[in-house]
């Protein structure tokens, strides 16, 4: 989990709708409708599976795009999880007025751990459940916008016992987490659990050139030597 420097707001927000049940996306548009017609908001696209979600992100660039955990298509589980590994390049420059970084607010009708865990793992800078209430999901979109993380209140403590125990350990991982980026974190985990490097490149559709590219900068980065190393430095940080 990357440490984040929250900036102020510039409105309206530019948002993108994933989800693949086209109802439900309108529901969002009318709880979201008031902050639209103040200003607050501006809902710019909507996706119902992978493939469009990674479009319809790479084309309008938004703020913040809320997103379906278990979004259908790709080859990825949960699919929520594969949309911001392929949108990875979107969370991984300056983040400035004139190129603001596009944040994931994971928004699910599911609050298991494990998804949970797995779309903050793979950059999602929050989650909360589809019971959130209209005025609440507002402040959920600002609050991410402004680079600041939102839970839903029972699930926060999934995401402190998944990257530590206490917030000086969560500081400690941050500080070493922020020498790589968004996608130096994807090639670390996976290389650490043990993929190969072919697998890597399957899992995150880049080549294996590329995989033993940003290998070599994630060992050198954290001074470690091997594999073996990295693996050992993931699993005592509760990374894996």
């Amino acid at each position: 989990m990357s440490k984040d420097v929250a900036r102020p707001v510039k409105l309206p927000v530019r948002v993108v709708i994933v989800d693949d049940h086209r109802v439900f996306r309108s529901g969002v548009r009318a709880e979201l409708a008031t902050a639209v017609s103040e200003g607050k908001l501006d809902i710019v696209g909507e996706a119902g599976d992978v493939e469009e979600a990674v479009a319809v992100v790479a084309k309008h660039r938004p703020d913040v795009v809320l997103l379906d955990v278990h979004l259908p298509g790709g080859t990825v589980r949960p699919g929520g999880r594969e949309v911001l590994q392929r949108s990875a390049s979107l969370t991984n420059h300056a983040d400035t007025a004139d190129d603001p970084v596009t944040r994931f607010l994971a928004l699910s009708v599911s609050d298991a751990a494990e998804d949970v865990i797995a779309v903050i793992r793979a950059g999602a800078r929050g989650y909360v459940t589809k019971s959130i209430s209209g005025p609440e999901l507002v402040a959920a979109v600002l609050t991410v916008a402004s680079g600041d993380a939102v839970f839903s209140p029972r699930l926060a403590g999934f995401v402190l016992d998944a990257f530590g125990t206490g917030a000086g350990e969560v500081a400690q991982v941050d500080d070493e987490l922020d020498r790589l980026s968004a996608r130096e974190r994807e090639v670390m985990r996976l290389i650490a659990r043990g993929y190969a490097y072919k697998e890597v490149a399957k899992e995150l559709f880049i080549s294996v050139k590329t995989v033993e590219t940003h290998v070599s900068a994630v060992l050198r980065k954290l001074q470690l030597s091997s594999r073996h190393e990295l693996t050992r430095w993931a699993a005592d940080r509760r990374l894996l």
